[in-house]
């Protein structure tokens, strides 16, 4: 994909909505869009793939629009398509949307998300200026190349490229560079503030109740510990990582009655750790339960 050096100054005046012309002009620059509902969340599922009932996984996901041909799967639904972003099946969302997101990772981007005065401050003294996207509490810092995406960095300072959504706030100001080495370094460090966000999830109903059947409470123990270590050194692909965790971990104590609602916090904090939402989470986790019929 070809990019300009800078966003564009704005869209040519279209007989549209405002924000559906806004989308149509950024997927004419490369930019895979989607509508955005009140406080800057995605539509939910439509009815089709409500808990990936149409067989799409969010959590397998790892390029591309979904399948769905209703605005769906968050930053998955984001497109260029400029028929699907003008059909019928958009037509609702589009009508109702209070803003536009898109995809910087589907368009080789990486935006640098501040979130407080603070941490703009330490971007000024420490990362190379590039293109500056004013927030409501701080600013986007958007460079010219992908890598993962991690939340909390450093405190107030999130990285959006691939497999999320960040919402156009107009192009900005500044010239885009390339990303810098100082970007990716911070993706490969142990985020400085985590606060899990506590999710309303529940272990297997006992089949058999008392302690694991298989050996012993020590190898449950084990075996968690083992599923965080697996969870936390994983350097790619951590969506499908936490899932197969979650599978593995399920298929060896999903039935005997001896997880707790504390284990499930445990792996579900240690997947929050590497970036991945609470929603994520337990969609992985409800995911792999649907898999072994549990």
């Amino acid at each position: 994909m070809t990019h300009t050096t800078d966003f564009p100054r704005g869209p040519r005046r279209l007989a549209l909505p405002a924000h559906l012309r806004t989308a149509l002009w950024l997927a004419g620059l490369g930019l895979p869009v989607l509508p955005l509902r009140k406080g800057k969340l995605p539509f939910g599922n439509c009815p089709a793939c409500t808990r990936s009932a149409c067989g799409d996984r969010p959590h397998m996901k790892v390029a591309g629009p979904c399948q769905c041909p209703a605005p769906c799967h968050a930053w998955g639904a984001a497109t260029t398509d400029q028929d699907v972003l003008t059909s019928a099946a958009w037509a609702g969302a589009w009508g109702q949307a209070q803003a536009v997101a898109y995809h910087p990772g589907g368009a080789g981007l990486t935006v640098v998300d501040l979130d407080n005065a603070d941490a703009v401050a330490w971007a000024r003294r420490n990362l190379p200026a590039t293109t500056t996207v004013e927030t409501t509490r701080g600013e986007h810092w958007v460079y010219r190349g992908t890598m993962r995406s991690v939340n909390g960095v450093r405190d107030g300072v999130d990285l959006k490229s691939t497999m999320v959504y960040a919402q156009w706030r107009g192009p900005g100001t500044g010239s885009m560079v390339p990303l810098p080495d100082t970007v990716r370094a911070l993706a490969v460090k142990e985020p400085t503030t985590v606060r899990p966000t506590q999710v309303a999830v529940s272990a297997p109903a006992p089949a058999w109740g008392g302690e694991c059947r298989h050996r012993s409470p020590a190898y449950l123990e084990r075996g968690i510990a083992m599923a965080e270590q697996r969870i936390t050194e994983a350097d790619r692909r951590v969506h499908t990582t936490v899932y197969r965790t979650f599978l593995a971990v399920l298929s060896a104590h999903g039935r005997c009655g001896c997880l707790t609602d504390k284990h499930v916090a445990r792996l579900f904090t240690a997947a929050q750790a590497k970036g991945e939402s609470p929603r994520h989470c337990t969609d992985a986790w409800d995911n792999a339960r649907t898999t072994l019929g549990l």
